[in-house]
């Protein structure tokens, strides 16, 4: 017997795997600027900072990110 899926199921469904996406993403470019350091390594190591849930790590990580992206910079004053 098919057991269906609610709304509120598929989209955290879909949300884990945009997190896991974004978190994988973010462990690749790490790992770029780290040669020889596994890959799952890396993304358990970002994922610990955090414990808990998916949305507490992108939620750190994506702050993370905000705070090492470059100033904008004033055009022509």
């Amino acid at each position: 017997m098919e057991v269906m899926q609610t709304p509120l199921e598929i989209r955290i469904q879909q949300i884990r795997a945009e997190i896991d996406g974004m978190i994988d993403a973010r462990a690749e470019a790490v790992a770029r600027q780290s040669p020889g350091v596994p890959l799952e390594v890396i993304r358990n190591l970002l994922t610990a900072r955090t414990p808990g849930c998916r949305c507490a790590q992108y939620l750190a990580l994506a702050g993370e990110a905000r705070h090492e992206e470059p100033a904008p910079q004033p055009s022509g004053a």
